[in-house]
């Protein structure tokens, strides 16, 4: 008994073009909410003065 195949069948590329559209989608969604997490660091910063003049 096998226990999985090699042989990536008839939707073999759509499986992986799925894969590594959720990839994809999992970064940007990562860093976005990174870049969102920066500008309130920013903000909150210049807020109270800790910037450079």
């Amino acid at each position: 008994m096998a226990m999985g195949t090699t042989d990536p069948g008839p939707g073999g590329r759509g499986k992986w073009l799925r894969r590594f559209g959720w990839l994809l989608a999992i970064w940007l969604a990562s860093v976005g909410v990174l870049l969102m997490v920066a500008l309130v660091f920013r903000w909150l910063m210049r807020a109270v003065g800790l910037t450079a003049p």
